[in-house]
């Protein structure tokens, strides 16, 4: 069973969403050991004993996680489908490259977005990257 459907129909964690099935398009991204991964494709038993973190589980103590925070400050979602997955890929961005360039966001950021709303998901990242 892929990790996407063990997170959504066996531990009720429907922030990670199911978009291509196929690992192209980023709805289902969850952090494995930090690392931005497609859970729709990989197998739920290659990441027993790995720490998965799910938006669900991005912010700590009571406050949101910084790149949460500056998604809202810079109104990135519009429809919002593809956020959770967007959002998990730049913490993980963020975790490898505090300061990514343009460059380093555009080739990391490889999640589909229908809306296009990649201009505030760059502008967000830089912010995110300042605090």
């Amino acid at each position: 069973m892929p990790l996407l459907w063990v997170l959504r129909d066996v531990l009720d964690l429907t922030g990670t969403k199911y978009g291509c099935g196929v690992g192209y398009c980023g709805a289902c991204t969850v952090l494995v050991d930090g690392k931005a991964t497609r859970s729709c494709t990989l197998p739920a038993s290659r990441v027993a004993g790995r720490s998965i973190t799910t938006i669900e589980g991005l912010k700590r103590g009571g406050g949101l996680h910084r790149v949460q925070q500056t998604w809202i400050e810079h109104q990135v979602p519009q429809c919002g489908y593809c956020q959770s997955g967007q959002i998990l890929a730049a913490a993980s961005l963020l975790q490898e490259k505090p300061s990514p360039t343009d460059a380093e966001i555009d080739a990391a950021m490889t999640n589909v977005c229908r809306c296009g709303a990649y201009g505030r998901i760059r502008a967000a990242l830089h912010a995110a990257a300042k605090t």
